[in-house]
């Protein structure tokens, strides 16, 4: 068993206002996508400048909040934030649905889209090949955090988390922080570096996701206010599913565009 380091989660306060290590996570998530989307475009020669790029970083943050939050008060906590709509505001505390922030994203990059008349599978492609970076410093935040916590355990990594009990668990966020940050940030650059086409890395970026996402799931504890649904599935399995249907299909279309578009050269 390893001993769980116990880290502030203020990195400092001066006076009422307190800098967490959970909103440096997002800081550090955002910072790093974009230029990670910067370095992307000038390879491959994005129709997307570095002006359009800074304001379609700002869409996604708002959507990744809006979304994430919201997603987390409807996917996972209905009932307590009916009667507590005042806690939906203090994001500061945890509570953000990876799935409802993507919603969120799709929604306000479509909008960016709409209003910059920028190829949609660009947009997509430039965002999902820099979402693992904001994943895991995310996964590392959730850690810092001691949340998100797994399921027990007597593997020799385990750890005992503070407020989760005596026995140790899984440290299904760094698990997370593997695979849906470091393992899938290096599958999407392979297939970019293969010069994939458009649309490629987004639906990758679905497969990859939902498939790390319902394979942690077995080792992550379930949130305790809904437990186990259909069976023994997760929320997280249940919503990453219709991810990797999404992400199949749409990679079947577009090398299906792209033989059709040989055929006809």
């Amino acid at each position: 068993m390893i001993t769980y380091p116990q880290i502030d989660p203020v990195i400092f306060s001066i006076g009422p206002l307190a800098v967490r290590w959970y909103g440096m996570m997002y800081l550090l998530g955002f910072g790093g996508a974009y230029g990670w989307m910067n370095y992307l475009a000038r390879r491959r020669q994005s129709p997307v400048s570095a002006e359009e790029l800074s304001d379609m970083v700002y869409y996604g943050v708002f959507g990744v909040i809006l979304g994430g939050r919201l997603g987390y008060v409807l996917f996972y906590n209905a009932a307590y934030y009916l009667d507590h709509p005042l806690q939906i505001f203090a994001v500061w505390q945890g509570g953000m649905s990876f799935h409802g922030g993507l919603i969120g994203v799709v929604a306000a990059l479509l909008l960016f889209v709409h209003r910059r008349k920028k190829p949609v599978l660009e947009i997509g492609d430039l965002a999902a090949a820099a979402a693992p970076i904001g994943l895991f410093f995310g996964r590392l935040g959730n850690f810092i955090n001691a949340e998100l916590w797994g399921r027990t355990t007597d593997v020799p990594w385990a750890m005992v988390f503070p407020g989760a009990g005596p026995l140790p668990r899984h440290p299904s966020q760094l698990y997370e922080a593997f695979l849906e940050g470091v393992i899938l940030f290096i599958l999407l650059w392979l297939a970019n570096s293969r010069k994939a086409a458009r649309g490629t890395l987004m639906f990758l970026f679905f497969i990859g996701y939902g498939t790390a996402r319902l394979l942690v799931e077995f080792v992550r504890e379930p949130d305790a206010q809904i437990g186990f649904l259909a069976g023994h599935l997760t929320m997280g399995q249940l919503l990453s599913m219709p991810m990797i249907l999404v992400g199949v299909l749409g990679l079947f279309w577009v090398q299906r565009q792209g033989s059709n578009h040989a055929e006809q050269r």
